[in-house]
């Protein structure tokens, strides 16, 4: 695959995160997890959405005056007050959504028109006040909106400021590869922006209600996407968004984008996990446990002589290193290389054997054997090779 063109990265982690049930970020951990993600390069962070406690608002306001490389946005309501709290904390970006489907209209018993003139008064609203000030917009659930309607409320929305215009799947409802697609919605919408006279950049925020997201946030990238929205372990309402780490490390081993430090991703998701109180799944890609650990023993064997025979990304891309897993599926080659780290010379076949033996049995419980369990288990294997085997009753 090409390279990917000015694509930009957006994490969402202290605001969709905080969608997730029970995830609340204290204002000092905000700060820790926004320098992490700074550290790493991500392009915009939004804050928080500051209308719904003062707690959030005063992070917002912290967080934009922190002096981040990284553009600090914000989310709102298309209400006056809202866009008000979020231009006062004194942010970069401000995004303002409103959904144009016909039935979410009917709910709110109102009309197009009349949405329409309420978003380009709070967009005409914040680029008075502050006209420096990147705003995008979003049709929420954009892609289960009328078409037609998207894309008369996004003209209008351009037409009074907007710079960005976000494709939202709110509930996960693009599949690649058949008619609803995330990769022909990008190319239709930015023709039909094209013909209205405008060029806005065009970002994406794909759920995951179907495991899809990052899927469909390759197929916006490959369409000329500008901007992607994702969070540290995809957190966010229901099934979470796109993963930070994922995407980025697609991005730079297969897409040749990577302007950014990936090796702050174990410390950034370690800490989101701690205090969001969402473990990082241990199977997760490039941050779990076992994202680079090999365990079978024709995996391990061939790993030892060349990662790559069963690694498709590098794990130093990501600031991790490949594991030897010790286990009931266990064979020679990776027990050698795990008493070598270990520091035990063991060149006895028997004494290899018993150790081996007993890593395998030790491994049936449905567990593995780390480090200082293996040098407890030499110990044990080796002083019974030193003890005489005892006779047996000749009563018995």
């Amino acid at each position: 695959m090409g390279p990917v063109a000015m694509v930009r990265i957006l994490d969402t982690t202290l605001r969709e995160g905080e969608q997730c049930p029970g995830v609340c970020f204290p204002p000092h951990i905000k700060h820790a997890v926004a320098a992490r993600l700074d550290a790493l390069g991500v392009d915009i962070i939004e804050a928080g959405h500051p209308a719904v406690t003062p707690h959030i608002a005063a992070a917002v306001g912290d967080l934009a005056g922190a002096g981040l490389r990284a553009t600090v946005g914000a989310h709102a309501r298309s209400l006056p007050r809202d866009v008000d709290q979020a231009l006062d904390c004194g942010v970069g970006f401000i995004g303002v959504f409103y959904c144009v489907a016909e039935e979410r209209l009917r709910l709110h018993t109102t009309t197009l028109g009349s949405a329409i003139k309420r978003v380009q008064r709070v967009i005409r609203r914040i680029k008075e006040r502050s006209p420096q000030t990147v705003v995008r917009y979003t049709p929420e659930d954009t892609v289960r909106s009328s078409f037609a309607n998207v894309v008369t409320t996004a003209l209008a929305a351009v037409a009074a400021g907007a710079d960005v215009i976000s494709i939202a799947d709110t509930t996960g409802h693009l599949v690649p590869g058949t008619s609803r697609n995330m990769y022909n919605y990008v190319l239709r919408l930015r023709d039909a922006l094209r013909q209205g006279g405008h060029n806005p950049q065009l970002a994406v925020h794909c759920h995951n209600d179907r495991g899809l997201a990052l899927a469909n946030a390759l197929d916006a990238i490959r369409a000329g996407a500008d901007i992607i929205d994702c969070s540290v372990l995809g957190l966010g309402e229901l099934a979470g968004i796109v993963d930070l780490a994922t995407l980025l490390a697609v991005l730079a081993a297969d897409f040749g984008h990577d302007p950014y430090d990936l090796t702050v991703l174990p410390e950034l998701y370690a800490l989101v996990s701690a205090h969001a109180g969402v473990p990082v799944p241990v199977h997760q890609p490039v941050t779990g446990a076992n994202a680079f650990r090999h365990c079978a023993g024709v995996h391990t064997q061939a790993a030892l002589a060349n990662p790559l025979h069963y690694q498709s990304l590098d794990p130093q891309l990501v600031g991790r290193r490949p594991n030897i897993c010790l286990d009931h599926m266990s064979g020679l080659s990776a027990l050698r290389h795990a008493l070598a780290d270990a520091g035990h010379e063991i060149d006895e076949p028997a004494l290899l054997d018993s150790i081996l033996a007993t890593v395998k049995s030790t491994g049936q419980a449905g567990r593995t054997v780390a480090a200082a369990e293996l040098g407890y288990i030499v110990h044990y294997c080796r002083a019974r090779q030193t003890v005489p085997a005892t006779r047996e009753c000749e009563s018995c």
